[in-house]
């Protein structure tokens, strides 16, 4: 009987722990060459996500942006502020700032930023409220279970591709999210047993 309760009390903690923020990193913040304020950029400016992730509607990556991308303001906007000195050196030598991808999934996994973002999954699905963080920390598990409870029943998840990068909810009853979904997953033959499919994600 001990080894039982000893076998359960194991398989718990073992649960506990790969669903965990210390295995997951949800909520973690990766350092970076200079310490980004989404809040500061998309809250405050007004900047839409497209201008830095420039490649996030035709692209399996996001992107993240070239030295020249922060110049465009910055030559001109806090230009000789301290915090930005890596971002001055990068431009006058050439060399990129190395960012450190904030939310991935692991290299055995297959995603691509255009198809969802085409079919209208808003960047907050994956990425959290981005525009209230004055870092950028990981918001979602980004584990398996994640991903298959979307592709199990995407309608709820889906809004017009001109509202994908709107962080704040849309104006809509759960009903009116639920018809709007099943209308673009009927338009373009979204069939949620395909997408849970090991070959949808596994490749």
């Amino acid at each position: 009987m001990l080894c039982v309760c000893a076998a359960a009390l194991l398989g718990i903690a073992g649960w506990t722990r790969v669903r965990s923020p210390y295995e997951t990193q949800q909520g973690w913040v990766q350092h970076q060459p200079v310490p980004f304020s989404h809040k500061h950029h998309v809250a405050d400016a007004g900047i839409d996500c497209r201008y830095c992730h420039g490649s996030v509607e035709t692209s399996a990556h996001a992107g993240l942006p070239a030295t020249h991308v922060c110049m465009t303001c910055h030559s001109q906007l806090w230009a000789g502020a301290e915090v930005l000195a890596p971002v001055r050196e990068s431009l006058a030598t050439g060399r990129p700032l190395v960012w450190h991808r904030v939310a991935q999934v692991p290299d055995y996994v297959y995603f691509n930023h255009s198809i969802h973002v085409a079919r209208g999954v808003a960047c907050v699905e994956c990425h959290g409220r981005i525009d209230t963080m004055p870092l950028t920390q990981q918001a979602k598990p980004f584990q398996m279970q994640f991903c298959i409870d979307c592709h199990q029943d995407p309608a709820p998840h889906l809004r017009p591709p001109d509202k994908v990068t709107q962080m704040a909810p849309l104006n809509w009853s759960a009903a009116e999210q639920r018809r709007y979904g099943e209308r673009v997953m009927a338009a373009h033959r979204i069939d949620p047993k395909k997408l849970v499919n090991c070959e949808m994600c596994h490749r």
